[in-house]
């Protein structure tokens, strides 16, 4: 088993949602048939997977989220991506 060490900043009210993104990622959302499909490359995949552990610290507070669309993070054609924490 291969072992993967992940940098996750801590929240603060200061600078809100951060994003740590893995040099090189490639991300694409689309629907397809009432399904959505995330594509990604390795360094997508660990990027999306540092975001999510940012969302689900405790000190994150409810309703931060990231909005990722083909302006911000995702590749061209892809559908937006919203990812609440509840």
């Amino acid at each position: 088993m291969k072992e993967l060490r992940l940098n996750i900043p801590q929240y603060s009210t200061e600078h809100g949602a951060v994003s740590n993104w893995e040099d090189g990622f490639v991300i694409k959302s689309e629907v397809v048939k009432d399904q959505i499909i995330i594509s990604a490359n390795q360094a997508g995949l660990v990027s999306l997977a540092k975001h999510l552990l940012f969302l689900a610290q405790n000190e994150t507070p409810i309703n931060c989220h990231y909005h990722l669309d083909e302006y911000n993070s995702l590749e061209t054609g892809s559908k937006e991506i919203v990812i609440y924490r509840i």
